[in-house]
């Protein structure tokens, strides 16, 4: 039985057990950065951006989960819920090839409520559709330049996907808690 979403978090978790515990057989590598809340495939101007979406998501009071994957096995940049237990998706582009070259986001559409693109100031804004949201970000905020229409969820997705993120929340939390490598002794 997997206990994340994906190898890395697989692997992370077996580097808890000692190895005489593990399968003789069975090596252990480290594929997954030491600190599990870094996932380490985005850039340093995806980040930047990443960061000042989440500080714009979390003034609004927004709940936000980064790198979160879908039941169709695409992983979202951004999900968020709202207090009014709104969905809503980020994805993040840097640069207009990595728009252009990314055409997965339609997808995204089914499984949240407003869609939204995230960019920093040296994207042409008029590159992203019109019928998402747009945010600009500094790194130290965000500033919702566009709304994103509203599609509300069918109920059925709606609480799936609530249960996609609030496991893949406690996973995490979870995870980071094991990597301190600290008991309740040493509280």
């Amino acid at each position: 039985m997997p206990y994340g979403n994906g190898i890395e978090n697989d692997i992370a978790f077996l580097q808890h057990f000692p190895v005489h515990e593990a399968v003789p057989s069975m090596t252990l590598i480290r594929i997954a950065h030491s600190n599990p809340l870094v996932d380490g495939r985005q850039s340093a101007r995806a980040m930047m951006v990443r960061r000042g979406v989440q500080t714009l998501l979390h003034d609004m009071r927004h709940a936000v989960l980064p790198e979160l994957v879908l039941a169709n096995g695409r992983r979202a940049d951004l999900v968020s819920i709202s207090e009014k237990g709104e969905i809503w998706i980020i994805e993040i582009k840097t640069s207009i090839d990595d728009f252009r070259v990314d055409r997965k986001w339609p997808q995204y559409r089914d499984y949240c409520d407003r869609l939204f693109f995230a960019t920093h100031k040296d994207v042409p804004l008029e590159i992203f559709p019109e019928d998402c949201g747009l945010v600009l970000s500094d790194g130290y905020g965000g500033h919702l330049l566009r709304d994103a229409p509203d599609h509300r969820l069918a109920p059925a997705t709606r609480k799936a996907m609530t249960l996609n993120f609030s496991r893949a929340a406690a996973h995490r939390l979870m995870m980071a808690e094991w990597a301190t490598g600290k008991s309740f002794d040493d509280v």
